[in-house]
Order: C-alpha cells, then structure tokens, then sequence
C-alpha cells in the first residue's frame, strides 16, 4: 500500500489489489462451482445431496471466515499508522482465534448433523449424501481457517498478488481430486457428492500449507516474523479482533444464511426444484464474487487511508468502489439474461432441471443489481471499522423482511418456489438502500469531526 495523490492513482492502485483478489475469489469460488456441477454430472439425487449440505455449511463457513475478515482492516490500519511492530502480535493471536473457533464449529458439527438433516423431508439417498459431504468438509475445517486468517494478513498488506498464486495452484488440484472421488478414478471408489466433500478437505490443508511456506519465507511477510517467538493467548487482543470480526461475520451469515433458509425451505418442491434452485444460486453467486472483490479491495484501501487520517482520499475510493459494482452487476446481469440456457446446460442434462434453472436466473438478474451497490458499501464500512450498525441492518433487511416477504409470495400467490427468489430481491434491495445511508452520515460526521 502507498498514498496516492489523482483520481488515476487511485484507480490503478484500486486495480492494482482487485484483480488479483477478484482471481482469488473467483478460483475460490470455483471449487464449490465444480463440486456442483461435477456432483450433478453424477445424478440429482447427488446435486440435491451438495446442495443441501452446501446450505448447511457455506453459512457457518462464511460467518466464521468473516470473523477473521477482521484482520484484514487491522492490518491496513497499522499499515497507514506506521505502526507494522504491532502486526507480528495480532497475527499470531489471530491464527490462535481461528484454532479456536475450528475446533467449536467441528464439535458443534459433529452432534447437530442428524437433528438437523431430520427436521428435513428428504429423500434418503439426498440424506446420505448431505451428511457425509458435510462430515467429509469437516475434517478440513480448522486448517481452511488458519488459511484464511493468514491470507486477511496477506491481503492486509496489498500484497493480494500472492493469495491469488495460493488459490491458482490449488484450484486445478482441486478439480484433479474431485474427479478421482466424485467419479471413481486411480483405484478409488466412485463416491459421488460425498467424494466432493473429500476433494474439498484435503483442498483446505493444501492452501494452509502454502500459506505458511510463504508467510515464513517470502519478503515482506518474512520481515514480521509471524511463526517466531510466539506468544501466550491474549483474551484482551482476542477480544479486540472480535469487537470488529463478530459484526462483520454475522452480518455476512445473515445474507448467505438467507439464501441456505431458501434451499431448505424449497426441498419441499422436490429434487428437481432443488437442484435447478442451486444450480442457478450456484451461478450467480459466481458472479457475485466481482462485487465481493470489490469490497475486499476497499477494506484495504479504505483502511489504510484512515489509519493515515486521509478521510477525503478514504472517500474518494468508496465512491470509485461503488460506480464499479454498479458497473459490473449490470454487465452479470446482461450475461446471465443472453447465456441462460447454455448455464442452465452446464449444471443438468436435464431437460425439466435445465427449465427450471433458466427460471431462476432471470430472478437472479434483479438482484445482482442490488448485491452491486451493497457489497462495496460494506467493504467501505469495514475499512472504517464501522460494523456494529451494519449488522442490524443485515439481520432486519434479509431475516424480517426479506424471508417473511419470499415466504409469503411463494405460498400466498402463483409465484409458488420463484416467490423466495423475489423475496432475495426484496431484503438485497434494502440491504443496499440502508447500507448506503448509513456510510454517507458516516463519512458526513468524520468530515465534520476532522474540521
């Protein structure tokens, strides 16, 4: 990270840590992607297994993660403040918080599976894969959290280049794993969804690895000495993380927790409706990993303007950030509108699957709009370490009004199973209006403040 003085500077350097943040996510991203597609290739009874334990774990994954998220502004403060002394001690009790919370979410895990996947009217062959892809993911969990601790320290720095090279290796490593398991190969038995779950684990204790190689060899990591002299658990520093880790990792469940609550509420539907529900979440979450980037990078750049005190530079990336998103959503949605049934095609051979998928998506198109504005706003927000409000305003825009809204269209009009799809449209949409007024009388009092 370095100050920049034009408009242009600030886009090339804005640039500079997006792309290879957007390569990351998207190759993050890509994983699930395979596992569903690859998963369908081998029957819906397996895409409806992944889907459902996907529903189930992305939502915990992410909350968790986004926690973690935390070190990322912590790292760009300490940056721009000058104070790079501080990141060796917050870093090591960051990998200790992420054990920590690994080592709960597996026990927890572990004896609520079966109460959960019975409250579900599910058919047994979509039970059993639920279930063993979901324990499958578990035996990678703490080593996926260390990962992502070390890369919000990595990407703290605006060094996202070298996340990306981590997921670049381990993407096609992935898809290798996912074809020996899911399918069968190399003497080992055909495992279906389950053997994406196995795929995806050991996946984990790859980018773990490379992590910590470079975090320990590679400058300028080296220079902080991360894994030297460790030091004792600090409760206070711990708390100090999840003072701004709790908000964002909650306020991130509640909008992937919503759309998990429709998978569950639509294996009413049936196994087809299911599996055309995730293959098209599937996609346009996808896309979604470009407003995701983009809020990434404005955490970074934002942060390290206000731990610098340049609240008028800070300002100016927000609004750049969010002109992109607003861009981009539109260009998604122009893709999805003219590619729809080649996507549908690429999840089912399906004929009523690829249908019901191509339905879908059109509803995705409205909501990629407001996922375009929110998401940079609260990159935004987390770089001014602003995410107490923001995670009221996640929970009431998704939860009490979004899910009641779809809810109530899907069993109260003709929109039947596309009713909690225009329910998503409904919470997303105020989400994006709430989020927006909360930054622009955050960034109003800080001028005021500083004058």
């Amino acid at each position: 990270m370095y100050a920049t003085k034009t408009l242009k500077e600030k886009i090339k350097l804005l640039l500079i840590i997006l792309i290879p943040i957007l390569i990351t996510q998207v190759s993050m991203y890509a994983m699930n992607f395979f596992d569903t597609i690859m998963s369908g290739r081998a029957g819906a009874s397996e895409l409806a297994g992944v889907a459902i334990g996907s529903s189930l774990w992305v939502p915990i994954s992410t909350g968790i993660n986004g926690i973690l998220m935390a070190m990322s502004p912590i790292v760009a403060h300490y940056i721009g403040a000058q104070e790079e002394k501080k990141i060796q001690f917050s870093v090591q009790q960051g990998i200790y918080l992420a054990i920590g919370l690994g080592a709960i979410v597996s026990v927890i895990g572990y004896f609520l599976i079966d109460p959960i996947l019975n409250l579900m009217d599910l058919e047994p062959q979509v039970r059993h894969v639920a279930k063993y892809y979901l324990i499958s993911l578990g035996f990678g969990i703490i080593p996926m959290f260390i990962y992502n601790l070390l890369r919000c320290y990595i990407d703290g720095l605006g060094q996202t280049r070298t996340s990306m090279v981590i997921v670049l290796i381990a993407l096609p490593i992935n898809i290798l794993l996912n074809y020996i398991f899911i399918f069968g190969k190399l003497g080992v038995p055909a495992m279906g969804g389950i053997g994406a779950g196995i795929a995806t684990a050991i996946t984990f204790f790859i980018n773990m690895t490379l992590s910590i190689i470079i975090v320990y060899r590679v400058e300028p990591f080296r220079t902080h000495r991360i894994f030297n002299n460790w030091k004792k658990i600090n409760f206070h520093e711990w708390w100090q993380q999840l003072r701004i880790g709790v908000p964002i990792g909650f306020s991130i469940f509640f909008e992937v927790s919503i759309f998990a609550a429709v998978t569950l509420l639509l294996s009413a539907y049936g196994t087809n409706t299911l599996a055309a529900h995730q293959a098209a979440n599937s996609f346009a979450s996808l896309l979604y990993m470009i407003p995701l980037s983009i809020a990434m990078s404005l955490t970074i750049a934002v942060g390290y303007e206000v731990g610098a005190k340049r609240m008028s530079d800070a300002k100016t990336y927000a609004y750049t950030g969010i002109v992109s998103g607003v861009f981009f959503s539109l260009f998604a949605g122009g893709i999805i509108y003219l590619l729809d049934t080649q996507v549908a095609g690429l999840y089912s051979n399906n004929p009523e699957v690829i249908e019901l998928t191509k339905n879908f998506l059109y509803f995705a198109i409205f909501f990629q709009f407001a996922d375009g504005v929110a998401a940079p706003i609260q990159g935004v927000l987390r770089g001014y370490k602003d995410v107490n409000i923001t995670f009221w305003m996640a929970l009431i825009s998704y939860w009490a009004i979004g899910l009641p809204s779809g809810y109530l269209l899907a069993n109260y009009t003709t929109m039947d199973a596309y009713g909690y799809w225009m329910g998503l449209i409904i919470g997303l949409t105020v989400g994006a209006i709430t989020l927006f007024s909360r930054m622009y009388y955050l960034q109003k009092r800080l001028e005021k403040k500083l004058t």
